[in-house]
């Protein structure tokens, strides 16, 4: 496939989702108002696919900048392709459809492009996006998953989503969704954390077996939040192979990242609060690694997460021990 900035691929619902995004995620440390500027730029540089979520708490910024760039001509709605997210919170099927009207509320949306489960582990229903016990330990609840997908099926019929998806599913989980007895829809993709230190192989190999979709986040493994990193771990960008290949290339350590993923067949999602690294990222079609230069990143893999809450880790139920 050739790639350029306007390369899409086919999800297994016929609907196409385009091959790199736009990530909005901000710490609490950045104004939700400059997740919302950051939004505009991104699809004046050509940015059509964006990616939210409820719990970002930034859905009407989010919202609101797409709508700007749709009054002042620049892209027309058909053109955007949103990615929404349900949250651990609203996993039991009765609270489906009110999480995603409340985000469809948000984003002055009639429909979200594609919607997909957060997460596979549940947490306590309600108003708090963490919520806790008296010791501040997470409270967790144990929900059947494929109940949960059928509520996201009701939402498809309903014309409230056109595609609907998941995130952080190991090939266990995936299974169990894709073997539920009445299945209707498949999920058109998996979005995990992936970068060249953790690069999914297999569970990239089983996703395409399965025509799923997956979805790099944290690509460039900067998601480095204190309270769940350890501080201590690689920089991704500054690894020597990476940084060899930028200077081969003459292009960033990151571009080459984003790259890396792109001619794997994975959609990548890529985030940033400056108009030069936001226009910088989407360069990522102007250059192409060799096979070797494909072979050398992928020895960088060690299965590093950046991402995950240590208090998810410490579940049973965790689904993330290894790259599968």
């Amino acid at each position: 496939m050739e790639l350029c900035k306007d390369t899409s691929m086919e999800m297994n619902d016929g609907y196409r989702i385009p091959v790199i995004g736009f990530g909005t995620y901000a710490p609490d440390t950045v104004p939700k108002s400059k997740c919302g500027e950051a939004v505009k730029v991104a699809i004046e540089v050509g940015y059509r696919h964006i990616d939210g979520a409820y719990l970002y708490e930034n859905e009407k910024e989010v919202g609101r900048a797409i709508q700007e760039k749709i009054a002042d001509g620049t892209v027309k709605r058909e053109n955007i392709f949103y990615t929404g997210k349900l949250w651990s919170t609203f996993n039991a099927p009765e609270m489906v459809s009110s999480a995603l009207e409340k985000s469809l509320k948000s984003l002055q949306f009639d429909y979200i492009d594609l919607y997909i489960i957060h997460t596979p582990l549940s947490l306590k229903s309600g108003d708090d996006l963490f919520p806790v016990d008296g010791n501040g330990k997470l409270i967790f609840d144990n929900v059947d998953l494929c109940a949960t997908w059928e509520a996201m099926e009701a939402c498809k019929d309903a014309g409230l989503v056109k595609s609907i998806g998941v995130s952080n599913f190991n090939r266990r989980q995936l299974e169990m969704i894709l073997n539920k007895p009445g299945l209707k829809y498949k999920p058109v993709c998996n979005q995990v954390e992936c970068h060249p230190y953790l690069n999914q192989r297999k569970l990239l190999e089983f996703c395409k077996s399965k025509n799923i979709v997956l979805v790099a986040f944290s690509a460039l493994g900067s998601h480095r939040d204190e309270r769940w990193v350890d501080q201590s771990s690689p920089l991704l960008l500054e690894d020597p192979i990476l940084n060899a290949l930028a200077k081969k290339y003459n292009r960033s350590p990151a571009l080459v990242a984003l790259r890396y993923q792109l001619q794997r067949g994975v959609v990548v999602l890529a985030k940033s609060f400056t108009r030069k690294h936001i226009e910088d990222n989407f360069k990522v079609f102007d250059f192409q690694l060799t096979e070797e230069d494909m072979k050398a990143i992928d020895s960088l893999n060690q299965n590093l997460r950046y991402d995950p809450c240590q208090e998810f880790l410490d579940h049973p139920e965790y689904p993330f021990a290894d790259d599968y």
